[in-house]
């Protein structure tokens, strides 16, 4: 039991919220507009006949190449053993400048050898920050370093990847996973299809920041739950002081 409250101290839950590089297609550089219209091609390969660009809003924020990240979300937990009580502190980094961002995300990273732990995260979130760090021209920070090491050297965790058991068949919603362990839902008042909206149509940073933060929570309260050992302890959450900038028209 001591062993595993030092290593969960250790454990970095994160999640980001991303967006589309532009609010509309035709802002987009020329290269890169040709470069989506040929990906758009095998997405919409039912419909071949609606316009180029057509998908962009709504599909461009999922692919780090035609995204940006806008907004992460980590927590970390803080134990009293004697007092069998949990803290989840937790904060949000935004800023306008994707860049500035992801520095300020870098420097957590880089404080100690943290083991990151996200929903999906093998998939979408450690890749898309390693492609979009690199494309901002930022050096890798040592937990989301990969090339030459050992798969067990690799300190990911993904709480899909542990809940399928090795089954590789399907993929499981974290909303589903909140249900059937009784958690609190994340998706209250937008979910993740409604991100680029609410960051271009309604510039509401503050709405996006909440529900990241939110599914930080419940990605930290679904790793608790697969350690049913543990269900006698109280976890309270503590939000830090968010590390952003106002967002900017």
């Amino acid at each position: 039991m001591a062993d595993f409250f030092d290593q969960l101290g250790d454990i970095l839950f994160l999640d980001i919220e991303t967006a589309s590089l532009t609010e509309k297609f035709e802002e987009l550089d020329s290269r890169l507009q040709e470069e989506w219209i040929k990906k758009e091609r095998l997405i919409r390969m039912e419909n071949p006949s609606e316009a180029p660009g057509s998908l962009y809003f709504d599909r461009a924020g999922i692919h780090a190449e035609f995204g940006q990240v806008i907004c992460v979300g980590v927590g970390f937990f803080q134990s009293k053993k004697k007092d069998k009580k949990l803290f989840f502190r937790s904060k949000v980094f935004t800023d306008p400048v994707e860049r500035e961002l992801l520095s300020a995300l870098n420097e957590l990273l880089d404080k100690k050898k943290w083991v990151l732990c996200a929903h999906n995260g093998k998939e979408f979130d450690f890749p898309y920050l390693c492609r979009r760090m690199l494309i901002q021209g930022i050096p890798l920070p040592e937990p989301l370093q990969i090339t030459g090491k050992k798969p067990w050297e690799v300190r990911h965790l993904d709480t899909m990847e542990m809940w399928k058991f090795g089954d590789y068949k399907h993929y499981t919603r974290l909303e589903l996973l909140a249900a059937v362990f009784g958690i609190p839902t994340s998706k209250d008042g937008i979910d993740g299809s409604q991100v680029n909206a609410a960051f271009y149509l309604e510039n509401d940073i503050e709405k996006i920041s909440r529900y990241c933060l939110r599914d930080v929570e419940v990605t930290a309260r679904i790793f608790m739950a697969m350690h049913p050992q543990l269900d006698d302890l109280t976890i309270e959450i503590i939000h830090s002081e968010d590390s952003k900038k106002d967002h900017k028209d």
